[in-house]
């Protein structure tokens, strides 16, 4: 059980993205990032579950690119609640819901329709229970249909003896407890440890990556960074640990992509997946 005191406010950091960034432009590029990842033209005919939904962009990125029905839902009650206010600026169309409920319980995910499309970018990990939250997403899939899972790499984040996974859980945790200033201290050593590389020369190429920042999925550099150092609970996942996975619960890997702190991966459901469980 995670201690409140230390569990990230995940909807405040959404609720305030949407607040200062929301646009159009970042609806569109989450939309090409998305199909570029399914390697679809568009999501015509096809039913999306968005588990995690957080700021509501990626479930109105889906609803822009066609899909027929999209369910959204979050534990986070902000999160539904800023996700609720991305439908309502959509013109709150029918065939999209915001839900609050936990990938983590059984009884809600079992009363979710099985979707062609089911996405979790980000999310699973800060669930406290990583294999029965991708064992209950995986349970949501159609048979054939699609799992795009996005996991903090373990490998990525192994590069000792500066920087190891229990180095940002230690972080994490001390993040979430600390004061305005403490926040912010983190926040500037993380730019200057791991994004400068202590190294002034390096600052016209940080000022580039926030200039060009939400071209990848429409994304703030703030707001991911907030997440990234609060995140938590929070649990890193082992690339062989997920093609294990994947293979027990009758999964195909069609797609895996490294290089960032998360990892995405993209699977068929090609039958034997087991059930959700509470």
């Amino acid at each position: 059980m995670t201690d409140p005191a230390t569990r990230f406010a995940f909807g405040r950091n959404w609720e305030r993205f949407v607040r200062k960034h929301f646009s159009e432009e970042r609806v569109a590029v989450s939309r090409a990032h998305l199909l570029s990842f399914l390697g679809m033209p568009d999501l015509r005919g096809r039913t999306f579950l968005d588990i995690g939904c957080g700021s509501g962009i990626h479930s109105l990125a889906a609803v822009r690119a066609g899909a027929e029905a999209v369910v959204g839902f979050d534990y986070d009650s902000v999160a539904v609640e800023t996700s609720r206010r991305i439908r309502d600026y959509a013109g709150s169309p029918e065939h999209w819901k915001v839900l609050q409920g936990s990938i983590l319980d059984g009884a809600f995910v079992a009363g979710l329709e099985k979707a062609d499309i089911v996405y979790s970018w980000g999310v699973l990990h800060h669930t406290g229970d990583l294999w029965q939250a991708m064992d209950n997403a995986a349970g949501c899939c159609q048979p054939g249909g699609l799992l795009y899972l996005a996991l903090y790499d373990y490998e990525h984040h192994n590069r000792p003896p500066e920087e190891t996974p229990e180095l940002w859980l230690r972080v994490k945790q001390a993040y979430n407890v600390a004061g305005w200033w403490g926040k912010r201290r983190l926040e500037l050593w993380y730019i200057w440890a791991f994004m400068m590389s202590r190294n002034p020369l390096w600052l016209p190429v940080f000022l580039f990556r926030i200039a060009r920042y939400g071209r990848v999925r429409g994304m703030s550099f703030y707001t991911d960074l907030v997440d990234w150092l609060g995140g938590w609970p929070m649990e890193f996942a082992r690339r062989d640990d997920v093609r294990v996975w994947a293979a027990r619960q009758g999964l195909s890997m069609l797609t895996m992509q490294t290089g960032e702190a998360n990892t995405e991966y993209l699977f068929r459901a090609d039958g034997g997946a087991a059930g959700v469980a509470s």
